[in-house]
């Protein structure tokens, strides 16, 4: 009975993404259907709608609408700009240094917003007609803004990284916002490191030299926005506050920011708060379709399984972790992060804990797989956004893109099989 209700599970949610059903309802549709050939009707309804309800009774997800709101206001009101003049300061006099600009932008708008989307069109919105000013060709702009724009996702704080604590029982958030900090650093490094080879091949111009005193204006006009990850993260890893708590100081902060620079209006208040109530909404329906999935999962013996399986394949970590590489890789080209965090964490965390991998190491592995599926057809939510914005098809990016998915894809073998680039700072902060 358990091998048939794994199967009926595993072929109703693939028959309903295909037909394309939405995502919540096609884990919601597969997790009842099962629930329908274990129990009897009222029994299965009853569990399957507690289980529901019960997986978003958690005082972590309050995180999650504190910082989606936090993301919102900051993309309306004019700490972008004051970090594009920052990344200006920081590339310096690289060959083709707005393109560095735009990746040090979104590694800087990326990490206090904690969305790729917004970081791409932010900053791309305004570095792509700069470059296109200064000769940039088009599809190369387009293809620097949309390989950069997902490590926010990866440098703290990130909304990502508290779900998947939610859903491995409870992982150190403190612990995982340290630990992202090197991979998503060496994500936009490797991003600058292919725009400076294309950029010295092309010939393209290098920033005009700043005086010290503009410099330090520029530093200076951007500290206050830079203070938001100092307050957060600071008070998270001295224990002043949570996680959560924590997400609400950060939209007390940019709030207050925005006032301060005179570029928050009262008017867009509503419309930042229903765009707020309509994501968390989101999020929180398919946190609480997986949570019925789980529990049908465990019911039907599917994680066991695909661990006995793998284990069964063979007993090289390196294998079992290549094999889980290449997998999670492919389904983030057409399934969206949270999701496949929410589906896939209590499938694959039982078989790396197994071979003693730490569920940190593993969490930001998999965060920096699903990152990749952003920038990636069909799905890849920010790779739409980056092209809209850069004012391209998508076709046309997709070859200017090939070596940035080359290097970046180094950065994560060297993360999978290097587990002091995710683990060395959380042992430094003692998590």
């Amino acid at each position: 009975m358990t091998l048939t209700a794994g199967l009926l599970l595993l072929s109703v949610f693939f028959v309903l993404l295909v037909i394309g059903v939405p995502i919540a309802i096609s884990i919601a549709g597969a997790s009842i259907a099962t629930m329908l050939i274990l129990f009897p009707f009222d029994v299965a309804v009853f569990t399957s709608a507690q289980k529901m309800v019960t997986g978003l009774d958690s005082f972590a997800l309050l995180a999650v609408p504190f910082f989606v709101l936090s993301g919102i206001i900051m993309n309306n009101g004019g700490i972008a700009i004051r970090l594009i003049n920052l990344a200006k300061l920081l590339a310096g006099r690289l060959p083709g240094s707005l393109a560095h600009t735009n990746v040090m932008g979104n590694m800087l708008f990326g990490s206090i917003s904690g969305s790729s989307v917004a970081s791409a069109a932010a900053i791309g919105g305004v570095m792509s007609p700069l470059q296109e000013k200064e000769g940039y060709d088009r599809t190369y702009s387009a293809a620097v803004n949309i390989a950069s724009a997902p490590t926010g996702l990866l440098i703290p704080p990130s909304g990502l990284l508290i779900i998947y604590s939610l859903v491995s029982g409870g992982t150190s958030v403190a612990a995982l916002f340290i630990a992202g900090y090197i991979p998503g650093i060496l994500w936009g490094l490797a991003t600058m490191a292919v725009a400076y080879f294309i950029a010295k091949r092309k010939n393209y111009p290098v920033a005009r030299k700043v005086t010290f005193s503009q410099g330090f204006k520029v530093f200076l006009d951007a500290v206050p926005s830079l203070l938001l990850i100092v307050i957060v993260l600071g008070g998270i890893i001295a224990g002043v506050f949570t996680a959560t708590e924590g997400a609400a100081i950060a939209v007390a902060y940019s709030f207050i920011l925005s006032v301060i620079y005179r570029t928050f209006s009262f008017k867009l208040l509503p419309k930042m708060l229903l765009e707020t109530v309509e994501v968390t909404a989101v999020i929180m329906l398919l946190i609480g379709t997986s949570s019925m999935l789980s529990l049908v999962m465990s019911f039907t013996g599917i994680p066991e399984a695909i661990s006995a399986g793998l284990l069964g394949l063979t007993d090289s970590p390196i294998i079992i972790l290549l094999i889980m590489n290449i997998i999670l890789l492919i389904i983030g080209t057409f399934m969206d992060i949270t999701p496949a965090v929410l589906i896939f964490t209590p499938i694959f965390l039982p078989v790396v804990s197994a071979f003693g991998m730490d569920p940190v190491h593993f969490g930001i592995m998999m965060a920096f797989n699903l990152c990749i599926g952003n920038i990636t057809p069909p799905v890849g939510s920010a790779l739409f956004v980056g092209c809209s914005v850069g004012k391209v098809k998508v076709e046309q990016v997709f070859k200017p893109l090939l070596p940035f998915y080359g290097a970046i894809i180094l950065v994560l073998l060297a993360v999978t099989f290097i587990p002091a680039l995710s683990l060395s700072l959380p042992k430094l902060f003692g998590l």
